[in-house]
């Protein structure tokens, strides 16, 4: 079994983190073939995949508006927008989410240990959905309230549905928010794509953030792979996990507050698209490396961290996809103390 590490915070659970994981994402179109494929090669740590080269729907965003409830969304030329009622883009999602839980169910039914899901954050979803007036639903206090407590109430229902198909499973939810630092920073373009949306308070993405985390069973983990990631505001919204690109987190202190604070690190440390991979004992020894320049004891290393590719892979070919799981599943192993 995996090591343990803890959340200190009373409302967070308790999980047994593994070793290594994926982010969520993969090639292909074959949900079955590819959950065989995750529990291959990251036997104490299984994800959901994500298979977004199946068209729309199962992108981010679409497959994430799938979990919303009382909430509709079809697709425009622009993309996903809020409307009154569903339709067949909002249908095709819904279907595709439902073959990959039987999928799971099919290949992992006997599954125990950790098992992750996921879905695009509250911020991201809001800033990736547009109102029917053709502004971005982050714009609106209003909409992004609505949005959060439907993706809370959905994700609950998806872990239950989850839970039910793999009754061995400890269901992590990860909410991917790679929107957060350009909301923060006032870097989202407008619908139009001539302006800059404006910044939108730390406090608030924190605030309604941790609505979310707080509404949702079991840990939550916050994924974002995108330049400056604010690890400090994820912290604080109650992530009993923070998933990162280890070649783009600058701020140690960041980092180590968040150790303090017994946050679990879910580092990115290979590429998400075809790159040349470097044998699975240098990974391990660069974030050895890592882990000694932000001063905590050897020993306490593997217990701390998760090892995942720095992104999703949809965008690789299927044999790099397999060989980056299994690159960061070698590497957890010389993580371990002697």
């Amino acid at each position: 079994m995996a090591a343990s590490s803890e959340s200190t915070d009373p409302a967070t659970a308790p999980v047994s983190w593994g070793p290594a994981t994926g982010v969520g994402s993969l090639p292909g179109a074959d949900p079955a073939e590819a959950v065989r494929l995750v529990a291959g090669e990251l036997p104490e740590f299984a994800h959901l995949p994500e298979l977004p080269g199946r068209g729309a729907g199962s992108d981010m965003l679409g497959r994430s508006a799938a979990l919303l409830v009382d909430l509709a969304v079809d697709l425009t030329p622009a993309g996903w927008r809020l409307v009154a009622r569903p339709g067949a883009d909002q249908r095709r999602a819904e279907e595709f989410l439902a073959r990959d839980l039987d999928a799971l169910h099919d290949v992992a039914a006997t599954w125990t240990g950790p098992l992750k899901v996921q879905a695009a954050g509250p911020w991201t979803l809001a800033a990736g959905l547009e109102r029917t007036r053709g502004d971005r639903a982050v714009v609106d206090a209003g909409a992004r309230r609505d949005l959060g407590q439907s993706l809370a109430e959905g994700l609950a229902a998806h872990v239950a549905a989850v839970q039910a198909r793999v009754p061995g499973a400890e269901v992590v939810v990860q909410l991917d928010e790679p929107s957060v630092p350009a909301v923060v920073q006032g870097g989202l373009p407008t619908a139009s794509g001539f302006g800059k949306l404006p910044a939108v308070a730390a406090d608030v993405v924190e605030q309604e953030l941790a609505a979310v985390v707080r509404a949702l069973p079991g840990p939550v983990v916050v994924h974002c792979c995108a330049p400056r990631v604010p690890l400090d505001l994820f912290r604080a919204a109650g992530a009993a996990g923070l998933s990162f690109d280890l070649g783009l987190v600058q701020d140690l202190d960041a980092v180590g507050t968040a150790i303090e604070a017994g946050v679990h690190l879910l580092p990115g440390v290979v590429p998400g698209t075809d790159a040349p991979l470097p044998a699975a004992k240098a990974t391990a020894t660069r974030v050895q490396a890592w882990w000694r320049e932000l001063g905590f004891p050897a020993d306490d290393l593997a217990a701390a961290v998760t090892l995942t590719p720095a992104c999703g892979l949809a965008g690789a070919t299927p044999s790099y996809a397999r060989a980056a799981m299994a690159q960061v599943r070698e590497a957890a192993r010389y993580l371990l103390p002697e």
